[in-house]
């Protein structure tokens, strides 16, 4: 069955120098933004992330320095981006762990809030992994039965995706046609930050990593307020770093 949008839904790939959502950064930037009458519009962007690209990086995207280099950085057309995901819905492939974090870590660094709570987040990687698990350029031959030539190009991947999707609706009905629906079927995650350094659960922020792990965040504020100190100078992705702060400030305001 099609896919029923109430809103657009922006499909972003990113191109990136590497898969430290801390440091690394975009150096191609797709979005093909699908709109609930079916149309779509593409956008696509080169991006000097104004580092080194890694070889190892290059070897995979094919993109360089020298391609790069008279390319804007993110924080001249973050403006620009962020319009055109006004009132979108987010979806990609493994976009939840990784284009979306990185993309979130762009837009802080650049001064500007990039809320996600208010949209839905389809990760098209969580329903073919509950159905098929395998890989993007898989995925694309057993539901299209075409072979993904140009792998790993930003808008190539994200056009690719967007067919998985519309196949995956045919095959599995079950799952519905609409964001929400097969959202809804492949479980809701939700998440506090991005890295990951944080969980929730029954209602409860707690966190993932290190001495504290398993221990609600609140608690150990309250026993460590040095910890948060630590947490912000420390090379931690800026969104963790700000979920941090928030729950510092709701633990505070408690307090008062």
């Amino acid at each position: 069955m099609p896919l029923q949008l109430t809103r657009p839904l922006a499909v972003i790939d990113l191109e990136t120098t590497g898969v430290n959502l801390a440091v690394d950064r975009i150096v191609e930037l797709a979005i093909v933004k699908i709109q609930p009458d079916g149309s779509r519009v593409v956008k696509r962007k080169l991006l000097n992330p104004q580092m080194p690209i890694p070889k190892a990086s290059s070897d995979i995207h094919g993109i360089t320095d020298d391609m790069i280099k008279d390319a804007p950085s993110f924080k001249q057309v973050a403006n620009e981006i962020r319009q055109f995901l006004d009132n979108c819905d987010l979806a990609g492939y493994n976009s939840n762990r990784f284009d979306l974090p990185l993309l979130v870590e762009e837009f802080l660094r650049s001064g500007l809030e990039f809320d996600v709570t208010s949209r839905h987040l389809l990760d098209v990687q969580k329903l073919y992994h509950m159905m098929e698990p395998r890989t993007l350029s898989a995925a694309y031959k057993f539901y299209c039965d075409k072979d993904l030539d140009n792998a790993h190009s930003a808008e190539v991947d994200a056009v690719a995706t967007f067919e998985i999707l519309e196949s995956q609706l045919q095959r599995y009905p079950q799952a519905g046609s609409t964001v929400e629906s097969i959202i809804k079927f492949t479980g809701q995650e939700q998440i506090v930050d991005f890295a990951r350094r944080f969980i929730m659960e029954n209602g409860i922020e707690i966190f993932n990593f290190g001495k504290h792990k398993g221990r609600a965040v609140t608690e150990v504020l309250k026993a460590e307020p040095q910890y948060y100190d630590w947490m912000m100078k420390g090379d931690f992705p800026m969104h963790t770093k700000q979920k941090l702060t928030e729950i510092l400030n709701r633990t505070l305001l408690k307090k008062a």
